[in-house]
């Protein structure tokens, strides 16, 4: 099929016009003649970002550790930054904020913050850094079928953690291990990275809650396409990443309930976390809030970068960013599905609430040979593999061999994601390019 003549299953949705005028704080920077379908690993960077830590550079200087003028207004900036992160993501006035490198080591700080004896149940759908971090006796469910499907598989695991050891069924007292009295931290995804499709963060978090365990989301996928409030969402923690939210410079946080936090040891020893440090090797008393957990020199233009963005998204019509996108999204998929050798990637139904993420495989072709291509003969850049998320992905895989009745797919996909500065006409480019290629 020439990639001119690509078929389409219907009229392509009309596309409401850019939210922000060219130069605005969340136009996106890039390069002419590149069209980029790969913000889900790292989006590009925003006017914001970029305007941020230029005007800061001139000052850079130390945080919290210096009497001179560009120590005191780079430590303003940085506790500055600290409160605007936390009114984007709606935190509590007693949660704290510490900033990390990404959402991978804030879910690994959590880690290693929970309480002695706790069980955390996570789902198989999730990516690396929500399976991989968790203590031993971690609880996994399956991938659920579908949004209610995963609230009454997390009602039924408390259920039966929370029930006392005695009245436990004695086939496999190891599947879940006792619970009952002790602490269990529920970890989520709010979007998948690899189908984009959103999770019911609150109805589980009013399971959780029902049976008094604590609940952490990944917010990695979803802060950049959605508000994400954890107030009103009535989750215990959230973490997300700098450089999925168009601020490139190596930053990301954890929010949360300080008391597990502050009664952890510090995820860093050493300078800017201790309140005292004696002569005898062990004679250290640890300080409490984020500072605790942030030891060393932070990462002020990280922080700065992302508080900027975070503004700038406060600052807009997050409507209006999200009928463009799911317009994008919908032009997308419609195009994908009237491709007969294309095969869309899902965890849910087919018309679950989506971000701006699709994945897919070419009936006949390698996912890698097809990503290559996009890129060298179309100057298109997707992503291929199992996308840091191995179980799901290659779930999904069997499950799109079985649903479309092929056995000609490949053993990975390709992985095709929207964001700020996404048009029109970059989808259709990629459509007719998959066209071609199929």
């Amino acid at each position: 099929m020439h990639a001119s003549t690509a078929p389409t299953a219907r009229p392509a949705p009309a596309v409401p016009t850019a939210p922000t005028a060219p130069g605005g704080p969340l136009d996106v920077l890039g390069v002419p003649g590149q069209t980029n379908f790969d913000h889900a690993a790292s989006a590009p960077c925003a006017r914001a970002a970029a305007d941020a830590v230029t005007a800061l550079l001139p000052w850079y200087a130390s945080v919290h550790r210096g009497a001179g003028a560009l120590s005191r207004r780079c430590t303003l900036a940085y506790e500055q930054a600290r409160q605007t992160v936390a009114d984007f993501v709606g935190a509590r006035a007693d949660d704290h904020v510490v900033f990390t490198r990404n959402t991978t080591d804030a879910l690994n700080l959590l880690a290693r913050a929970v309480p002695a004896g706790t069980t955390v149940v996570t789902f198989a759908g999730e990516h690396h850094a929500n399976l991989l971090p968790w203590p031993a006796g971690t609880v996994r469910l399956p991938v659920p079928n579908g949004p209610d499907q995963a609230v009454r598989a997390l009602d039924a695991a408390l259920t039966e953690l929370r029930r006392p050891a005695a009245l436990r069924p004695t086939a496999d007292p190891a599947a879940v291990g006792s619970a009952a009295g002790r602490p269990v931290l529920v970890a989520v995804t709010g979007a998948s990275n690899v189908t984009g499709e959103v999770w019911p963060v609150a109805a589980l978090a009013r399971v959780a809650r029902r049976h008094g365990a604590r609940i952490v989301v990944d917010a990695a996928q979803l802060a950049p396409h959605a508000p994400v409030d954890l107030a009103a969402l009535d989750v215990d923690y959230l973490a997300l990443s700098g450089h999925k939210l168009y601020a490139p410079f190596g930053t990301g946080v954890l929010v949360g309930r300080a008391d597990w936090l502050d009664s952890a040891p510090p995820y860093l020893a050493g300078g800017g976390a201790t309140e005292h440090v004696g002569a005898a090797t062990h004679d250290v008393r640890w300080t409490t809030g984020p500072a605790r957990h942030e030891a060393g020199t932070p990462n002020l233009l990280g922080a700065v970068a992302l508080a900027a963005v975070c503004a700038a998204f406060d600052a807009a019509d997050r409507s209006v960013l999200h009928d463009r996108e799911q317009a994008l999204l919908a032009r997308l998929r419609s195009g994908l599905a009237a491709l007969p050798q294309v095969v869309e990637l899902r965890t849910f139904g087919a018309d679950v609430p989506r971000v701006g993420i699709v994945s897919f495989v070419v009936a006949g072709r390698d996912s890698a040979s097809v990503a290559a291509d996009l890129a060298r003969d179309h100057a298109i850049g997707v992503r291929d593999g199992l996308f840091c998320a191995h179980p799901l992905a290659r779930r999904l895989l069997a499950e799109a061999a079985a649903r479309s009745g092929r056995r000609d797919l490949p053993p990975t996909a390709v992985r095709a994601s929207l964001g700020l500065g996404s048009t029109p006409e970059q989808v259709d480019r990629l459509l007719a390019a998959l066209a071609g290629l199929a």
